[in-house]
Parts: C-alpha cells; sequence; structure tokens
C-alpha cells in the first residue's frame, strides 16, 4: 500500500508542466504574427505546421507509451520528451526563415509526444489507487496555471518592456529549461523491480472494458473541435478583439481552479459518473454557444466550458489506469492520446464544413447531438458493464 500522502514526483512533475506551459504559452499566441509579419510566411502555413506536428506526436504518445512498458525506468523517456521540447525553444528566437519555426515546433510536439504516455504511466506508479484522481487533478491543474501565467507575462513584458518578438521567445526558453533540470534532479522511477513486457513491441488493440470506453471516448471526441471556434463564435456575438485574450485567460483560470478538487471528488464518488457529468456539462455548453446572442452569456458559458476540463482531465486518466493492467499503463494512455490525436482533425474538419454550410448556430447544435450521443452510449456503459471493485480504485 502506498503512502496516502502525494509523493514528491507528483509536485515536481506539477512543477515541470507549470515550467514547460509557461514556456510554449509565451510563444505560441505571438507565432502567427512571428511567422507573417517577420518570416514573411503565408497564412496556411501556420496550419501546416500545428497539424503536422500534433499528428505526428499521436502517433509517438503510443510508441512511447508501449516502450515503457518494456523499461525498468520509464522516467528516462519522461526526460528525453521534455528535454527535446525544452531546447528546441531555444532556437525560436534565432529564426530567420518559416521552415525554422516548423521544426522547432516540430520537435516540441514530438518532445511532448515521447513523454506524455511515460510521465503519466509514472504518475500512477507513484501513488496509493484511492489517489490517482487527485494526482492527475494537481498535475493537470498546475499544467493550466502555466497557461494563465505564459501569455500573462508574454503581455506584461511586450506592454512595460520589449517590443521585439525575438526577445520574448528568449526569455520564453528559459523556464523549458528549468523544467528539464527539475526532472534531472528530481523525478526518480518509483518501481525499481518493476515486472516489465519481454514481448516484442506491437501494436495492440485495447482489450475489454478499455477498449469500449476509448470507442465511446472517439465518438466524444468527434464533437471537440478546436477552441478557435469559440473565440469565434463570441467575437461575432460581440465580444472586443482585445478582450478575446483576456477571455482566453479566465477559461484557463477556471480549469486550474477546479481540475484539482474535482480529480480529488472522483477518488470518492468514482470516476465514470463524474466523466458522464462532464460529458453532460460540455453538450449544454455547445448547445448554449447555439442560443448565445449577448457578450455577457459568452462569458458565463466560457467558464462553464472550464468545468468540463474539471470535470474530465483528472478523472480520465485515472480511470485509464482503473482498466489498464498494471505492466498496460504506458500502453493505454498512449492509446488514449492517439484517440485524441486521430480525433482532433476530423473533429474540427467536420465543424469547420458544418459552419460554412449550415452556419455557426446549427454547427453548435450538431456537435452537442454528437456529444450527447456519445453521453448516451457512456451511460448504457456505466449502467450494463461491472464497475470496478471500490478496492481497486
Amino acid at each position: 500500500m502506498k503512502s496516502k500522502k502525494l509523493p514528491p514526483n507528483i509536485f515536481i512533475f506539477g512543477l515541470v508542466s507549470l515550467l514547460s506551459d509557461v514556456s510554449s504559452d509565451m510563444m505560441y499566441p505571438l507565432l502567427p504574427l512571428f511567422l507573417v509579419h517577420y518570416l514573411g510566411a503565408k497564412q496556411g502555413f501556420l496550419g501546416f505546421i500545428e497539424g503536422s506536428a500534433d499528428s505526428a506526436a499521436a502517433f509517438l504518445m503510443l510508441f512511447s507509451g508501449m516502450m515503457s512498458d518494456r523499461m525498468r525506468d520509464r522516467s528516462r523517456l519522461v526526460f528525453a520528451g521534455y528535454s527535446l521540447s525544452g531546447l528546441s525553444k531555444c532556437f525560436m528566437s534565432t529564426a530567420v526563415y518559416p521552415w525554422t519555426v516548423f521544426f522547432v515546433r516540430a520537435f516540441d510536439r514530438l518532445g511532448k509526444g515521447i513523454r506524455s504516455s511515460p510521465r503519466d504511466a509514472l504518475i500512477a506508479d507513484s501513488v496509493d489507487p484511492s489517489m490517482r484522481g487527485k494526482a492527475y487533478g494537481l498535475q493537470r491543474s498546475m499544467d493550466h496555471i502555466g497557461a494563465v501565467v505564459g501569455p500573462l507575462t508574454a503581455t506584461l513584458l511586450l506592454t512595460f518592456w520589449t517590443k521585439d518578438l525575438r526577445t520574448i521567445f528568449a526569455i520564453a526558453a528559459f523556464p523549458g529549461i528549468f523544467a528539464v533540470l527539475l526532472i534531472i534532479w528530481k523525478v526518480r522511477e518509483v518501481i525499481p523491480d518493476r515486472v516489465f513486457s519481454k514481448r516484442p513491441l506491437k501494436i495492440q488493440l485495447p482489450h475489454g472494458r478499455l477498449r469500449i470506453y476509448l470507442v465511446i471516448l472517439f465518438l466524444f471526441l468527434l464533437s471537440c473541435s478546436t477552441d478557435a471556434f469559440l473565440l469565434l463564435r463570441a467575437s461575432h456575438v460581440g465580444i472586443p478583439n482585445s478582450l478575446l485574450p483576456i477571455l482566453w485567460m479566465v477559461l484557463n483560470l477556471v480549469k486550474a481552479i477546479s481540475t484539482m478538487p474535482l480529480g480529488m471528488l472522483s477518488d470518492r464518488l468514482g470516476r465514470r459518473r463524474m466523466i458522464l457529468t462532464g460529458w453532460i456539462i460540455y453538450t449544454l455548453v455547445y448547445l448554449g454557444f447555439g442560443f448565445a446572442n449577448q457578450p455577457w452569456q459568452i462569458w458565463v458559458l466560457f467558464m462553464i466550458y472550464g468545468l468540463f476540463f474539471g470535470f474530465t482531465e483528472g478523472t480520465e486518466r485515472a480511470i485509464l489506469v482503473d482498466y489498464a493492467g498494471e505492466n498496460e499503463r504506458g500502453q493505454a494512455f498512449g492509446w488514449y492520446y492517439f484517440v485524441m490525436g486521430m480525433a482532433a482533425l476530423p473533429a474540427s474538419l467536420i465543424f469547420g464544413a458544418l459552419w460554412e454550410i449550415f452556419g455557426s448556430a446549427n454547427a453548435f447544435f450538431i456537435s452537442s447531438g454528437i456529444s450527447a450521443s456519445a453521453a448516451v452510449l457512456l451511460y448504457l456503459f456505466l449502467k450494463f458493464v461491472p464497475s470496478i471493485k471500490r478496492a481497486e480504485i
């Protein structure tokens, strides 16, 4: 039985996520401006950068998770992934061609692909099963705090110190480097004698409850288009462009505040009802975006939307561990991130097509219907598939 206190690894991973996100989110909102006005790239090049990098990362998340189940020390992959991301950002300030930005973003996303599944599996190895929701909630909350601090820091620097984006990018590289140093200093494999799989590395579909859950999750994710559409809807309803960054910061603040306490609640009430509640909130929020015609309604919807992440982000990771075998945790997270990556592009393409053909309101209504259908399937899954024994979670 592991300690009832969260071990050092969890706090370190939370701090590492915070620093890494501060670094990324100081750069990310400024990249379109940097590419188009500094380097002369076309607008479509940005979509190519993000789409190709994220797709590659999704495949790497699957393979790195499978690899981590075959290693005595998962922390080596975690270190490699954060190092690749952190070091790649050091070159952003020196970019003189658009392709330089492509390679920096590609290596950054590839680093995320290498580290994410082993990191989440190592978190599961580190804590008592009864505290998994709390552990993942803490890590995700600190990640969202970084998403608030990063853009805010960049805004303050641009407002009061310098207008040079290269200087901002150079400063942004330091939190990423500090994150790597923290991993070297503090993160350790917690099960040195862990029994690991010696089977040849090959792709195997998840089995049992995990497979059913991931199929239903994929359907739900088809309703989860890029949040850029939410910002576009906010602009159309009447939110000034100058307030859109503040609206985005409010969303991330709600995520940061809610994810850990709701993750802890899932340790007490059960993962499945928390995820179902989150999906229902998502369905209602998208329905609300379809009906919204006043700016104040958009502000309220964005705050409620943040609660969806609070209910689901930490809990979804915890339930994967509940469903996966002890020696298949890395692979389970690999499939989870792979499903998310594979659903992301079609979800946004479908929503964009619906917007163009039927209008923005109907696009939100249809997406709400897709998420509602997934929620019904999840409810049936919860009703007819036996729950995990309380002692196991």
